[in-house]
């Protein structure tokens, strides 16, 4: 029997206030016309830690000291329909501290960049990454399973 395999990703919340920091995603074939957080695949020989650093700082432009990120939860998902890309685990970060002032870095990957209150997430924001959002301030478990029977 071949062992589980998982795709491991990395989701920042840049936190300012009460405000969250959001993308429009666009002609990524996944999730577009979403709102979303930075975030993207850990790549072979990178940490979550090194992947949350290295995709905000390519699809917002601003740099995160690694011990400025905060671990808010993982999340164990599958689509459950045994497509490998469909089975993962998302690591979520947070952070207010940064350098820079944040920008649109993938014009060809999100319409948008925006700050969003986080009792006032817009619609529609990517469903599994709404969950972590709306429990911020109410505490997460450290790992959530999602779409297991």
């Amino acid at each position: 029997m071949d062992r589980f395999r998982v795709v491991p990703a990395a989701y920042v919340v840049l936190r300012r206030g009460d405000e969250v920091l959001m993308l429009l995603r666009a002609n990524t074939g996944y999730m577009d016309g979403y709102w979303a957080v930075p975030a993207g695949h850990v790549e072979a020989g990178e940490s979550a830690i090194q992947a949350a650093v290295r995709e905000v700082r390519e699809e917002v432009g601003v740099e995160i000291d690694p011990r400025d990120l905060v671990s808010l939860t993982a999340m164990h998902r599958t689509g459950g329909n045994g497509d490998p890309i469909d089975e993962r685990v998302d690591f979520f970060f947070t952070t207010s501290r940064w350098t820079g002032e944040p920008r649109l870095m993938e014009p060809e990957k999100a319409d948008r960049l925006e700050w969003f209150a986080l009792d006032k997430l817009p619609e529609p924001t990517v469903p599994h990454e709404t969950r972590v959002l709306t429990g911020l301030d109410s505490g997460l478990p450290a790992v959530i399973a999602e779409g297991f029977g």
